[in-house]
Order: structure tokens, then C-alpha cells, then sequence
């Protein structure tokens, strides 16, 4: 049973006990995909997200002829044990020019630029396009980079859908040289130096640093914090482990950014008695191989202990997404008006660029619910506010539902149009509200309809299919 379009929130009226459990890494997942495919053997990925993004990136390696088992995984509903038949760098399905293979990446901006530069390996002419905002989110810098590396991409704005040739079809000045089908591709690869910008992604960089080693580049990465993005270093952290000799298993991490709507959870709960980081507990990735910039949402990353400090801390009072957080960084924008005092936000440019302008959307809800939020450039100042409910437009966008679905657990009437949009990447997240506690929140859910409450949704109800 699908989820219902309007759901609304009940908000808690006790603590609750809580050990959440999240389901991994999308930015792993999609990683290590790519990189197991790429891989000479058989590599087994535990504890990786099965999610609409991560299926997308399954289904499109499938269609280019890798051979994926996908095996149940016992202790998160929404994760899966995957196991993929890399081939050393081959790519066994192909297109021709005059019928391009079609690989469809939805919207997940990691599929469609990982396998942008991925399928520049193969011999042949493959062609990719998603949903249409897919279609107006950039791709030129890396298209550029991939042109520079001596590949032929074709896209009349230089955005999806574009056709792209592999190695076998490349540009050389204004000449394409393009083989009949009777007469192999040429199969060099070409060994050459490009810079590629991560001013507006660094999805760019991690693409071509994931195909680097068989595609024997040399990629510098410059613009926004080139020497310290975040998930450029993740993809660097997970390139090394996939170089270890003969791998043949990988863990990915839990999800840290999913893992922040429950730490906010915890802090949320402090005005109904509770101890927010010994009620409500995350299971995430410890030790030195942890490697999400989000897992710093505790503290806010450099800001040290800012949750726990959240309703005193007035000398804290700008959070940068460039150095600090993440995707987490909206749930941090819509916990701020329960704050004592204000905190600006900026360097959020990327965010309007991504599933939804997210920059305007978290203005545009936060306000409808009574916040003061002044946007200004790249930079959103939150105040503290006293709020109300209100039925909040998602934008199709995931991390709006679950942002706004957690300020329903303490403000009266907060109503979430479309929850579906979840299974981008967190397909249970509704679930985890509803179940009961130790595994859940114990949360009330209803389903809505002509402005009323029509039913209380059953657990089982609440899966984003």
C-alpha cells in the first residue's frame, strides 16, 4: 500500500527510549558500486542502501551487462547485502551511434555523474536522462573535464540527456571519428591531465577520481574548497580502500546525514524532560575509518558541542556549509528557531542546485510555520521563533520531508505533502517515527484527507515504496 499524499505528524507528548538504526551510506552505496564494477573479481558490499538512488545506479550497471546479486540484510530493513562481478575495467554492453544504449538515472545526481564518466571506459555510445529536474541540474564542468580527457559528449546545454561516446568515439579538434558498426571502436585510453570544477557539485570530481585509475587521468580538483571538500576526501578515502590488493568485501557506513533527523530528535525531546543523547541513540560508524562530513552534526563540526550547547551558545552564530555540515545542514536550519538566539547559514549556493532550490524552499516552509528566516545572497538567518503547524510542500525532495517531519514531533499540526519522496534514500523513515520504542519513536501518523484526520496509519503503512 502506497503512502497516502497528506500525512500529518503527531507530536510527542513524553520521552522516549530510542536506539535508531539507519540505513547506509547513499554516497557510499553509489561509490563502492561504481568502484566493485570496476574491480578484476567478485566484491561483496555490506550494509549498503537499497533505495531508489541506489537502485537506479544497480539497474543502469545491470543494463551494461555487470552481473549484481542483491541478498536481504538482517539487520536493517532497507539495506542489502550486494554483490558485483567487476571485470577490470570493461564494460561488456554497448550502444552504436545510431542506437545509443539508454541508462536512466532518475534523479540521483551521484548516478548520473558517476556513470557520466563511467561509461567513457566502454566501447560505444551510451546515452543518459532522468526525471526532468534531473535535467535542468548542472553537468558542464564535468562534461567539459570529460571533452578535455578526449571524449565525445553531446548535450545541447550541456545537461542531460546527453549521449556519450567511450573511448572508442572521440573528439580530436572539429573532426569526430566515428567507426561503422562492422569495425571496432578504438579502445586507447587516454592518458592525459585535466582540472575539473566543484564550484557547483563536487559529485564532478568524485566521478572522474572513481574512473581514474582505469582511465589512466590525472584529475586536479579546484574551485569551492577544493583542498578540503568533504566528499571529494570521501571518494579519495574509498578509491584507497577499493586499491587494497584482491578486495573482496566492504562495509558501508550508515548514513550520517539520514542520522541527523534522529540526533535532532534527541535534542527536540529536552523540553519534555528528556536527556536528548541518552534517549535517543544513533547507531553509527566509529573509529578512524568513518568518513561522512555529517557525523559531525553532534557539534556542528568545528563548533564545538553546539547541539549540546544550542539553547545557550549565543557566541555561535553562523554555520558554513562549505567547511562545517553537509546535507545535514537543513536539518540544523529547521531545528534554529527553538534556538536562544539567531544563527546565519551560509555559503548554501550548491543547496539551490540539488533535488529542489532548497535554499528557497527551507525559507518558504519555515516561514509558513512562523519562523523568521531572512535570506540574503547564499546565507539564510534564522531566528528564534515561536511556530505553528502548517501542511509543508516537499518540492518532490527528500531531505525537505524528513526535515519537516521532525519539527512535527514537537510542533502541533506540521502536515507532509507527498512523504513518498523519501525512498530517494530513506525508504523506512516513517517507519522509524511510528514503530514503537526501542526500534522507534512510537510516533502517531494520519493520514489526511479534505483537511481532516481520516485514519491513524499502521507501521506496515508507512514504507515509501
Amino acid at each position: 500500500m502506497a503512502l497516502p499524499d497528506l500525512i500529518e505528524i503527531v507530536p510527542l507528548d513524553k520521552p522516549v527510549r530510542a536506539e535508531i538504526t539507519v540505513p547506509g551510506s547513499k554516497s557510499i552505496t553509489n561509490r563502492a558500486l561504481i568502484l566493485a564494477a570496476l574491480a578484476d573479481g567478485e566484491v561483496t558490499l555490506t550494509g549498503a542502501l537499497w533505495s531508489e538512488d541506489t537502485q537506479v545506479m544497480a539497474e543502469a550497471l545491470k543494463k551494461l551487462g555487470f552481473q549484481i546479486k542483491v541478498e536481504p540484510d538482517p539487520e536493517e530493513f532497507c539495506n542489502r547485502t550486494i554483490t558485483v562481478k567487476g571485470l577490470g575495467g570493461k564494460i561488456p554492453n554497448a550502444g552504436t551511434p545510431e542506437k545509443p544504449l539508454d541508462l536512466f538515472v532518475g534523479n540521483a545526481g551521484t548516478a548520473a555523474r558517476f556513470l557520466a564518466a563511467f561509461v567513457c571506459l566502454g566501447n560505444g555510445v551510451y546515452r543518459l536522462s532522468g526525471v526532468p529536474r534531473m535535467h535542468e541540474r548542472p553537468q558542464a564542468a564535468l562534461f567539459k573535464a570529460l571533452r578535455e580527457l578526449g571524449y565525445r559528449v553531446d548535450s545541447p546545454n550541456d545537461k542531460l540527456p546527453a549521449t556519450i561516446f567511450g573511448g572508442g568515439s572521440r573528439s580530436r579538434g572539429n573532426e569526430t571519428q566515428i567507426k561503422s558498426e562492422s569495425q571496432r571502436l578504438l579502445t586507447s585510453s587516454p592518458t592525459s591531465k585535466v582540472k575539473v570544477s566543484i564550484e557547483e557539485s563536487s559529485q564532478f570530481a568524485s566521478a572522474l577520481l572513481l574512473c581514474a585509475k582505469v582511465g589512466n587521468w590525472k584529475v586536479e580538483v579546484v574551485g569551492e574548497n577544493a583542498e578540503e571538500s568533504p566528499y571529494v576526501w570521501l571518494t579519495e578515502n574509498v578509491v584507497s580502500a577499493f586499491e587494497q590488493s584482491k578486495i573482496s568485501s566492504y562495509p558501508v557506513e550508515p548514513d550520517a546525514s539520514s542520522a541527523s533527523y534522529f540526533k535532532a530528535t534527541g535534542w527536540l525531546l529536552v523540553s519534555l524532560g528528556a536527556d536528548a543523547f541518552s534517549v535517543v541513540k544513533v547507531k553509527e560508524p566509529t573509529g578512524a575509518r568513518a568518513v561522512q562530513i555529517d557525523l559531525m552534526f553532534s557539534n556542528y563540526f568545528r563548533v564545538a558541542n553546539y547541539i549540546r550547547q544550542f539553547g545557550a551558545a549565543k557566541d555561535v552564530t553562523q554555520i558554513s556549509r562549505m567547511t562545517d555540515l553537509a546535507d545535514s545542514i537543513m536539518t540544523a536550519i529547521v531545528l534554529t528557531p527553538f534556538a536562544s538566539s539567531f544563527c546565519k547559514f551560509t555559503d548554501l549556493g550548491r543547496l539551490r542546485v540539488q533535488e529542489t532550490e532548497r535554499v528557497v524552499a527551507l525559507r518558504t516552509e519555515l516561514t509558513k510555520c512562523g519562523a523568521k528566516v531572512v535570506e540574503k545572497g547564499d546565507t539564510l538567518t534564522v531566528y528564534p521563533s515561536q511556530l505553528h503547524g502548517a501542511e509543508i510542500e516537499t518540492y518532490n525532495d527528500h531531505r525537505m520531508a524528513m526535515c519537516f517531519a521532525i519539527l512535527g514531533l514537537k510542533v502541533p499540526g506540521i502536515k507532509i505533502k507527498n512523504p513518498a519522496c523519501v525512498k530517494k534514500t530513506f525508504p523506512n523513515f516513517f517507519q522509524k517515527l511510528a514503530a514503537p520504542p526501542p526500534k522507534g519513536l512510537g510516533a502517531e501518523i494520519w493520514e489526511i484527507k479534505n483537511g481532516e484526520r481520516t485514519r491513524k496509519l499502521a507501521v506496515e503503512e508507512l514504507f515509501a515504496g
